[in-house]
């Protein structure tokens, strides 16, 4: 399985190219809020142009922000998806220099832009998680606390029953199975852990 990845923070590139001087500018981003939020930030209102792009899993949108369709936003996201990274915004912002620089320039110069700054930039990888229930008896509560270290879980929430510790957990997805079968090891099958997504 591959490891999906963003940026540990935003990141910033300048390319000037025939005296048009283009600031690209990256930042990890969790929603189109987030990213438009952004765009918001860094646009620079006095520039020719702001065009830009995100990709948050299997939702994204660029905008050529005036220029000729096709030469600045869809480039600035081949960008991001050919550095295989993902909840990621970019705005790459123009100063136009007085020389067109025809379709094909502005796309090399926007893309360009865009892809250099993403791979200067610091990485995270972004572990996939879930979210799960488990119900176990008291006498269980030491070995089910020493699981969850084991296994990477955060503990949501934990409250007491009747009849035993409920906890709520949040762990690597691909961690679930191994803790399950833990689980039902340590406990002989008495402890319970439900998906809760």
């Amino acid at each position: 399985m591959s490891r999906r990845q963003t940026l540990a923070g935003p990141a910033s590139f300048e390319l000037e190219v025939k005296k048009s001087r283009h600031l690209a500018q990256a930042a990890p981003v969790d929603s189109p809020e987030a990213a438009l939020a952004f765009l918001d930030r860094v646009a620079d209102p006095a520039a020719t142009h702001n065009c830009w792009a995100y990709r948050i899993g299997q939702h994204y949108r660029f905008s050529d922000d005036g220029e000729p369709a096709g030469t600045a936003g869809r480039p600035i996201l081949a960008a991001i998806d050919g550095q295989g990274l993902d909840g990621v915004m970019v705005v790459v912002t123009r100063w136009f220099g007085g020389i067109k620089l025809g379709a094909g320039g502005l796309a090399r110069a926007y893309g360009g832009a865009a892809a250099e700054c993403l791979r200067l930039a610091p990485r995270i990888t972004l572990v996939d998680t879930c979210e799960a229930d488990i119900a176990a008896g008291f006498e269980h509560a030491g070995t089910l606390h020493t699981l969850l270290a084991q296994h990477q879980a955060e503990k949501l929430d934990e409250h007491y029953a009747a009849d035993g510790l409920r906890l709520r957990i949040r762990l690597p997805a691909d961690r679930l199975d191994a803790l399950a079968a833990a689980l039902r090891d340590a406990t002989r099958g008495q402890a319970r852990l439900e998906t809760t997504e």
